[in-house]
C-alpha cells in the first residue's frame, strides 16, 4: 500500500526518512518500553533536558518513571561483551515524556535518534557527526551543525592551573560566549587569559578556527586539531561544506560528556533540533568500559517549522450553501481531486484555516474566490 506523503504531518514524514537513513548504515531499531525504574533518571538527571519527570508506583512497590530520555535506557542494555574493534549501533523512534519548554506543561514528545557504543574510534565519529548532518538535511534545506571538542577545551585550560571551582565558572563563560566573562575568572587567578578568550571567540567554518588551534594548543596536545581537521574535511568532502562550524560555546555536562559534542539547527526554529556528543563520562558512570557517541532530534519542534513555513491546512476550500444538491456538490469536489488537490467543502471558513484556492459552487458551477497559490 502506497502512502500519499501529503497526508502525513511533517515530524511523522521526518520518522519515515531517519528509519531509512539510519538503517542504511547498519543502524539496528532499538525498542523499549515506556516505564523505567525512577532510580536510573535520579541518579543522572543533570544528563536529562529536564528533570521533571511523570512517576508512578507499579503493583510490586517500585517506584517507576514515563521516561523522559532514551539514550540511558540504551546504555543501560548495553552490557553485552563485544570483540575488540567492535561497536553496537542502535537508532531508536520513541516517545519521551517531560515538560516542554513551550508550555511549561507536561508533553508526549517524538524523539529520533541513534547511539554507537563500543570500541569508537574517528571513523564512528565521523559517521555520527554525517549522520547527524543528513538527518538535520531531511527536515529542512537550511540547516547548519556546530561542532566542538571538549578535549581541545581542556587542553588548553589544564595547564593553566586553575582551581575546579575556576574551571567550572570558565565553562560557564565558555557556554554562554562570555569571553569577559572568562577574562575576570583569569585575572582573579593570576593567569593570562589570552588563549582561552581566543578560543571563546573562535567560530565558523573549519578551515577558519583550526589554524586558531593550531596556534593556542600545547604541542603535545596538536593531534587534536588534526583529528579535527580530519574528520571536518571529510564530512565537507560529502557536500557539507557551509554547513558545519567549529563552536565551543557548545558544552553539554562535563560530567557526562567528553570530546566531540555537538548542536543542529534549522532555519525557522530558534533553539537546537538536534543534540548529541561523546559520553564515555556517562558510560563509566553506569559502570561500562565502553565508550559511546550519539544524538537525538526532538521531533516537537518541527511543529514550529509546519507553523512558520507557511503550510496550507488544505488545497481548496469550496464553500456550498443550503440550496446545492448533494448530487452537485460531489461532483465538484471530484472534479477538484482529480487534479491531486485535497478538498473540503464546508458552509464557513473556520478561523485561522490556511488554504490555496477559495472556491463557491452555485447555479453557474465553481467560481474562484480567492487563490493564495
Amino acid at each position: 500500500m502506497n502512502i500519499d506523503a501529503s497526508v502525513l504531518k511533517h515530524n511523522e514524514r521526518a520518522i519515515f526518512a531517519l528509519r531509512e537513513l539510519y538503517s542504511g548504515y547498519g543502524y539496528a531499531q532499538y525498542k523499549m518500553s515506556k516505564f523505567e525504574e525512577y532510580d536510573l533518571y535520579v541518579r543522572n538527571k543533570e544528563f536529562l533536558v529536564s528533570d521533571n519527570i511523570i512517576t508512578f508506583t507499579d503493583k510490586s512497590g517500585r517506584l517507576m518513571a514515563l521516561k523522559p530520555d532514551v539514550t540511558l535506557s540504551i546504555i543501560k542494555s548495553s552490557d553485552k561483551p563485544l570483540a575488540d574493534g567492535g561497536v553496537y549501533k542502535v537508532y531508536y523512534d520513541e516517545n519521551v515524556y517531560r515538560v516542554s519548554g513551550d508550555t511549561d506543561a507536561f508533553k508526549e514528545i517524538p524523539q529520533a535518534g541513534l547511539v554507537c557504543i563500543g570500541d569508537v574510534d574517528d571513523y564512528n565519529i565521523y559517521e555520527v557527526l554525517m549522520l547527524a548532518l543528513r538527518s538535520l538535511a531531511t527536515v529542512s534545506d537550511s540547516f547548519v551543525l556546530d561542532v566542538s571538542d571538549l578535549d581541545v577545551i581542556a587542553a588548553v585550560m589544564d595547564p593553566m592551573g586553575l582551581a575546579d571551582a575556576d574551571k567550572a565558572e570558565v565553562m560557564k563563560c565558555i557556554g554562554e560566549k562570555n569571553a569577559h566573562g572568562v577574562k575576570a575568572v583569569c585575572e582573579r587567578a593570576g593567569v593570562p587569559a589570552d588563549k582561552l578568550i581566543r578560543l571563546v571567540t573562535s567560530y565558523g567554518a573549519p578551515s577558519k578556527v583550526i589554524p586558531v588551534l593550531r596556534e593556542i594548543l600545547p604541542e603535545d596536545s596538536m593531534c587534536l586539531a588534526d583529528r579535527f581537521e580530519k574528520i571536518t574535511s571529510a564530512i565537507e568532502s560529502e557536500g557539507f561544506a557551509g554547513r558545519i562550524n567549529i563552536d565551543f560555546s557548545v558544552t553539554g555536562s562535563v560530567k557526562y560528556y567528553n570530546g566531540y559534542v555537538f548542536k543542529g539547527f534549522v532555519d525557522g526554529i530558534s533553539s537546537g533540533i538536534l543534540s548529541g556528543g561523546q559520553y564515555d563520562r556517562l558510560m563509566a558512570r553506569m559502570h561500562r568500559t565502553s565508550r559511546a557517541i550519539g544524538f537525538a532530534m526532538y521531533l516537537d519542534l518541527l511543529e514550529r517549522l509546519t507553523i512558520d513555513s507557511g503550510e496550507y491546512d488544505v488545497d481548496c476550500v469550496l464553500l456550498y450553501d443550503e440550496e446545492c444538491s448533494i448530487d452537485a456538490l460531489r461532483d465538484a469536489v471530484n472534479m477538484l481531486k482529480l487534479g491531486g488537490k485535497s478538498v473540503t467543502a464546508i458552509k464557513q471558513i473556520p478561523d485561522k484555516m490556511k488554504y490555496r484556492q477559495l472556491l463557491r459552487l452555485n447555479e453557474r458551477g465553481v467560481q474562484i474566490l480567492e487563490n493564495n497559490a
